[in-house]
């Protein structure tokens, strides 16, 4: 059986903020059958994850570059590979079966080839396939992993986190008030703010485009110091937070969404408070911290089942919005974990 395969690629390296003109949808005839000890596995894609870290992998080479790994950049007219989750319709793989849900790296497109079996893993079906490209996927392993890794919080802490009502942000506020810990946020708009505080029970929180001095507002929050700095967007939000950090602070760098477009302000912290403060600054990866996995998946999971961590997904319809989707996030659109559904369940 053939099917026409559509998929989304960039019609040339973006630099800047991108727009849905950078992308174009093509197509391609796929066999949806499998050559017998390859062990490939074709997966009908159901999900996939929109994430900003992609629009990096788009651009064309320049120095700012050079900690990103080339064999990872993106080339135009190619299939954008992504996270997300589908269903399996034909398999050479003894580890995965016909019909099995499965989540791992596939691609803006409808169906996706993996070749080899560590690129994807069977999921159970008793929450949402959602969930797993969501909380359940990288954006909650960032969150687990930066928090109690990168962090190190104790109980009773003062924690911000920028970016608040994001992917990673959310689950961040959340995971610090289930341990204990004092939850301010920062997002670009009323409603989400309201959000952060009414639904996900962050202490506090604030539209940071209503603030004309970040560092004033900041301690108007923190008036006793800042110990932990949840990090998604760099820039001024970094420096206003390393100027109100108390001693032995904490600074977990997981995104520099205001650096991604190449139009706002590089970080630029005052390099004596982080001397004279003694504060650990450390940026991450989510597959630095593999190694929580089991725990992170078995401690998130259980706050599911008894209703004390909240799924916060924005999840937009058909292929042939992923561009409008991926753009939108550099405009502050989503509410969430950004992701797109291809098919139905």
């Amino acid at each position: 059986m053939e099917v026409t395969n559509k998929y989304v690629t960039t019609k040339n390296h973006i630099d800047g903020a991108p727009k849905e003109s950078d992308f174009e949808l093509q197509s391609t005839i796929l066999a949806l059958s499998v050559e017998p000890g390859s062990n490939d596995v074709i997966v009908k894609n159901l999900y996939v994850s929109i994430d900003p870290y992609q629009l990096n992998r788009m651009k064309s080479y320049s120095s700012s570059q050079k900690a990103i790994n080339l064999s990872t950049r993106h080339s135009p007219g190619q299939v954008i590979d992504a996270y997300g989750a589908g269903k399996v319709v034909a398999s050479a793989n003894p580890g995965f079966e016909k019909d099995d849900l499965v989540v791992g790296m596939i691609g803006w497109e409808e169906y996706s080839v993996v070749r080899g079996s560590s690129m994807l893993k069977k999921v159970a079906k008793e929450f949402p396939l959602s969930y797993h490209v969501g909380i359940l996927g990288f954006s909650g392993l960032t969150a687990y992993g930066g928090f109690y890794n990168v962090c190190k919080p104790q109980k009773g802490e003062k924690v911000f986190v920028s970016a608040a009502s994001g992917s990673v942000g959310n689950l961040v506020g959340q995971f610090a008030k289930l341990f204990g810990c004092y939850v301010v946020g920062c997002a670009g708009s009323k409603q989400k703010v309201d959000l952060l505080k009414d639904k996900l029970g962050f202490d506090d929180a604030f539209n940071y485009k209503e603030e004309s001095d970040l560092k004033s507002a900041l301690k108007r929050y923190f008036p006793n110091g800042i110990d932990i700095y949840f990090d998604n967007v760099g820039g001024e939000m970094l420096e206003a937070a390393v100027d109100n950090m108390n001693i032995s602070g904490r600074v977990a760098v997981c995104g520099v969404i205001s650096e991604y477009t190449g139009t706002g302000r590089r970080s630029a912290p005052d390099m004596l408070d982080v001397v004279y403060k003694r504060l650990t600054i450390q940026g991450f990866l989510a597959a630095d911290h593999m190694c929580v996995y089991t725990d992170f998946i078995s401690l998130t999971s259980d706050h599911l089942r008894h209703g004390t961590i909240h799924p916060l997904e924005d999840i937009s319809q058909g292929i042939e919005n992923i561009p409008m989707a991926f753009a939108g996030l550099f405009h502050g659109d989503n509410i969430g974990k950004k992701m797109v559904q291809i098919a139905e369940d």
